[in-house]
């Protein structure tokens, strides 16, 4: 076992050179332990509760392996973090000569090439695009790395599709700005740096060998951190699939019109048939329904509406490709959109053909857009062949990798067969810092008459806490509900998933220092917010995914036919980890405090609460309302919210 008290200890260097750096012999065991596997081999498995300072634990080691390492986070956000804030401190402290580089997906870089034609022809834009794309000209001219993220525009902006590149658009080595690409420039990079920031999308797409990532990430480095571990199932299986949409064909037709006016002004039948793809997918558009949905493709085989929207389709992108054909060699643009409206085609074929029994295939409608998707059921052949093999070392870690004080249900979804394992308890005093509160006399879930109840229950608390809680739901239509309930009912600031980008709310939430923040699936994980303005979190229910969900549906019918038994197995594992993402936004650092309210009645009535009971920090209990009043009644200290540093 490696010793690294000198880095990690109480008298280490990291104590020495940074402000606020206080010692916790989880991480420095933690440390000790990835070190180990780093210098011999193999796979780690491992969960590290909040507080441990997991990103110096695998940190450390990692700079002083002598290895190329790869660590992939869950988030770009993630991602900037780690490489612009917590690698810096490290490699200083250490004096390590490790050479460092961050690298995203391409949909992340300004493309020249595409800001070139937006601004030849800024007519089809609107005013809010016309604005974005001036600021975006303006910094194209000093950027260095060409990251979006160094630009304060919103990244779900709708000028960005227009100034980066995808798979289906990039001109490869035929671009005229190919020597300048800022996505090229990352890439060399990262090939020859000894140490790669990356995001589990991108490390996918290398896993996979698409042309999201570099294909080169995996032979060239024999060591892997896999940090939010938990995420990676999920990530995979939705990256391994293929699918079609809305936006790839609006892309295609907008690009089509734009190469079109560029290289082949002659052949008025480009944009005319680019313009008739336009209507068909919009057609097909409104034979889905105005609501947001999602269901399993059988849903649509008997709707005779869909199915000839979807035939015209179809005829309409393979009369484009015929276009597109006859003049290929006029241009790489024209080449380009060729390749693409060919790719849709099959993949289109591959969607409508006769379904596999190892995946599913579903839609789901999203404003006025829509995807078709077939995901895989299982990811665990493709990663058995990568996890572990010979002379690698991989290090998969997360604060909420254990079912109970167990990884079997990890580590089967990865098909990872024979890993070590270990697990940290966070380092705070749960039984002094938090309280869990289970009400009694709430009805079942399924009783019409819950979610008001839950509302009147998050009244009262809400009281007693006197704003400063996060309310977690998993249902919009819960959301909504309680948000309409609390509306003008309550003293404190409310603020809601939907109404503002979720880092401007939680940002609001934390400088108002007494609002309510009502969220659902995305605010369940990620959001850090230490000191007094987070007191509570209520969760509405426990956590189980929609059985209405198709890709659940599917995974759950494949499990029972194999004999397996679907709840144990998949359901019950994945709420488990889900509950423990909630309940871990709670308490960031060593001086907060805080109530955590699960609603749902089932917790102690149905015999699988004891998973649930088991994998959560060892908080105080009850079940008796004024207990909550008393926690908050007490002084709850001065805390600012300070805490040591969360390396």
């Amino acid at each position: 076992m490696s010793d690294l008290s000198h880095v990690l200890g109480p008298e280490g260097l990291l104590a020495g050179k940074i402000p606020g750096f206080s010692y916790r012999a989880q991480q420095q065991a933690m440390a000790e332990r990835i070190a180990s596997i780093m210098a011999a081999g193999g796979v780690l498995i491992c969960e590290a509760g909040t507080g441990t300072g997991k990103t110096f634990a695998y940190l450390v080691p990692a700079l002083l392996s002598g290895r190329k390492v790869i660590v992939s986070t869950g988030t770009r956000n993630l991602q900037d973090q780690l490489f612009h804030r917590d690698l810096p401190l490290i490699r200083q402290a250490l004096g390590a000569p490790v050479s460092a580089a961050l690298l995203k997906g391409r949909a992340n870089y300004l493309c020249l090439h595409r800001l070139k034609l937006a601004l030849e022809d800024p007519a089809y834009l609107d005013a809010e695009q016309r604005g974005h794309l001036k600021r975006i000209r303006d910094w194209s001219k000093g950027t260095r790395r060409g990251d979006i993220a160094e630009l304060p525009i919103p990244e779900d902006a709708s000028v960005w599709p227009l100034v980066t590149s995808t798979t289906d658009n990039c001109l490869g080595q035929d671009c005229p700005d190919w020597q300048d690409c800022h996505l090229v420039a990352a890439r060399r990079e990262a090939q020859s740096a000894d140490l790669v920031v990356v995001n589990h999308h991108l490390f996918c797409a290398d896993l996979a060998l698409k042309d999201e990532g570099f294909g080169e990430i995996l032979p060239g480095a024999d060591c892997f951190v896999l940090d939010e571990a938990h995420q990676l199932p999920e990530t995979a299986s939705n990256f391994f699939g293929i699918g079609v949409s809305s936006r790839q064909l609006s892309d295609l037709a907008r690009d089509t019109e734009l190469e079109a006016g560029r290289e082949a002004k002659d052949v008025p039948e480009l944009p005319e048939r680019a313009a008739r793809l336009r209507r068909a997918y919009q057609d097909l558009r409104l034979t889905l329904g105005e609501s947001e949905r999602r269901g399993p493709w059988r849903e649509l085989d008997a709707d005779e509406a869909f199915q000839r929207a979807l035939e015209v389709l179809a005829r309409r992108l393979e009369s484009l490709a015929e276009a597109l054909a006859t003049q290929t060699g006029r241009g790489k643009g024209l080449d380009a959109c060729l390749e693409r409206s060919e790719d849709l085609l099959e993949r289109l074929g591959l969607l409508t053909a006769p379904e596999s029994s190892d995946a599913v295939r579903w839609f789901e409608t999203l404003g006025r857009g829509f995807r078709f998707h077939q995901t895989p059921l299982e990811v665990a052949d493709l990663f058995r062949a990568q996890v572990g093999r010979a002379g690698s070392a991989w290090i998969l870690t997360s604060a909420t990798l254990a079912v109970a004080d167990g990884f079997d249900h990890f580590a089967r979804q990865l098909g990872i067969d024979a890993a070590e394992t270990a697990r940290w308890d966070s380092p705070f005093d749960y039984a002094r810092q938090a309280l869990w509160f289970v009400p009694r006399g709430l009805p079942q879930p399924s009783d019409p008459d819950y979610n008001r109840q839950v509302l009147e229950l998050a009244r009262e608390v809400i009281g007693h806490t006197r704003g400063r809680a996060f309310l977690l739901f998993t249902s919009h239509r819960a959301l909504r509900e309680t948000a309409a309930g609390l509306e003008g009912r309550i003293p404190y600031p409310l603020l809601v998933q939907g109404t503002a980008p979720r880092a401007e709310l939680v940002e609001r939430f934390r400088q108002l220092g007494n609002a309510v923040l009502l969220g659902t699936s995305s605010f369940w994980e990620g959001v850090d917010v230490r000191g007094e303005a987070l007191s509570c979190v209520l969760i509405d229910r426990l956590p189980f995914a929609s059985p209405g969900d198709p890709v659940l549906a599917a995974r759950i019918d494949a499990l029972r036919k194999a004999g397996g038994n679907p709840f144990r197995d998949h359901q019950l594992p994945r709420a488990v980890i889900a509950l423990k993402q909630g309940a871990g936004r709670l308490i960031r650092g060593a001086e907060d405090r805080g109530v955590l309210v699960v609603c749902d009645p089932r917790l102690l009535s149905r015999s699988y609460g004891y998973t649930f009971l088991d994998s959560l920090p060892p908080m105080a209990r009850t079940r008796n309302i004024e207990e909550v009043r008393s926690f908050f009644g007490t002084d709850s200290g001065s805390s600012d919210g300070a805490d040591s540093h969360p390396g």
